[in-house]
C-alpha cells in the first residue's frame, strides 16, 4: 500500500486500487484492451438480455468501475443514457475527454462502489474486466451487491463479470514481459489463499523501477450465485467469454453472469 496526506498533515493508507488505478501508467500497461473487445462484450450484454429490442433512449444505464469509459463510450455511442462510475479521478477525467472527442452524451460520478447513492434509476448495471472482489472483507462485496440492487429499477438487469477460478487454475501463466517503445513491463502472478494476486513492475527507459499490485477474490460460480440470491436478485443466464459463448467450467475464461431485480409481486 502507498500513503498520502489526510486534511490534518497525517498520512493514511491507500487501498492497491485506490493508487494503481490512479496512476497514468495503468492505461499503459493495458492498453491492448481495445474498444473492439468492449463493443463485442457489449453486444453480447445487449442481446442476451433483450435491451437490444428497446429504444436505447429510454434505457438508462449505469457502468461501475468505467475506468477510462471504454463500455460506456460504447453504450452512449448507441445511444443509451449512460453514467460512467469510478473510484479514479484520472481515469474519469480520461473518459470526460474521450465522449467530449466523440460528442457522445455521457455523465460521470466518482465515488466508492460501496457507496452509490442512487435508487430505483437503472434498467441495466453492468460491472465488467474483473472489477469485483477487491476488498479485504467478503462482506464488503455483499454490500456492492446491496447498492447495485438498491440502484436498479424492477425488472432490471445486472451483468457482472467474473475470472473463473476453475479455468484460470488450470491456465494460469506465472509471468509474463512485455516491450513497448518507452517501457517494459512484467507481471507476476499467483494464488493468495482465494484471491489472485499481480504484481506489476514497470521500468521506463530512464528513471527508476514502479511497482504496483492488484489482488482480486476469486469466487467459485456457486458462491457468487449464492451472494446474488442473498442479496435479491435472481440469476436468469450465464456466459463463458465476451461473445456470448455458453459457459463451460473448465473451458470458459469468464463467467459472465446475468441477474435481474424481481418485479414486485402483486397483491391478488
Amino acid at each position: 500500500m502507498s500513503e498520502s496526506p489526510d486534511s490534518s498533515g497525517a498520512t493514511q493508507s491507500l487501498q492497491w486500487f485506490e493508487s494503481w488505478f490512479n496512476h497514468p501508467l495503468y492505461l499503459e500497461v493495458y492498453s491492448h484492451r481495445d474498444q473492439d473487445e468492449a463493443a463485442r462484450c457489449i453486444r453480447t450484454i445487449l442481446s442476451l438480455s433483450g435491451l437490444d429490442r428497446k429504444d436505447p433512449a429510454t434505457i438508462a444505464i449505469l457502468d461501475i468501475a468505467c475506468g477510462a469509459g471504454r463500455h460506456a463510450h460504447e453504450l452512449a455511442r448507441l445511444g443509451y443514457r449512460v453514467t460512467g462510475n469510478d473510484l479514479s479521478p484520472f481515469l474519469l477525467e480520461e473518459a470526460r475527454k474521450e465522449a467530449l472527442h466523440c460528442k457522445l452524451q455521457l455523465e460521470l460520478t466518482c465515488c466508492d462502489m460501496r457507496c452509490i447513492p442512487d435508487l430505483d434509476r437503472f434498467d441495466l448495471v453492468v460491472q465488467l474486466f474483473t472489477s469485483f472482489g477487491y476488498f479485504d472483507v467478503k462482506d464488503e462485496d455483499s454490500v456492492v451487491l446491496g447498492k447495485v440492487y438498491s440502484a436498479l429499477k424492477q425488472g432490471g438487469w445486472y451483468v457482472l463479470d467474473l475470472i473463473n477460478p476453475v479455468h484460470l487454475k488450470r491456465t494460469l501463466v506465472s509471468e509474463t514481459r512485455r516491450t513497448s517503445p518507452k517501457l517494459t513491463i512484467l507481471e507476476e502472478r499467483a494464488f493468495n489463499e482465494d484471491r489472485i494476486t499481480k504484481t506489476i513492475t514497470i521500468t521506463p527507459q530512464t528513471g527508476e523501477k514502479l511497482r504496483f499490485s492488484e489482488s482480486v477474490r476469486l469466487y467459485p460460480k456457486e458462491e457468487i450465485y449464492a451472494l446474488l440470491q442473498e442479496a435479491g436478485f435472481s440469476v436468469i443466464n450465464i456466459a463463458g467469454n465476451y461473445q456470448g459463448d455458453t459457459f463451460a467450467e473448465n473451458d470458459s475464461p469468464r463467467m459472465l453472469i446475468f441477474c435481474r431485480k424481481p418485479l414486485a409481486s402483486k397483491n391478488v
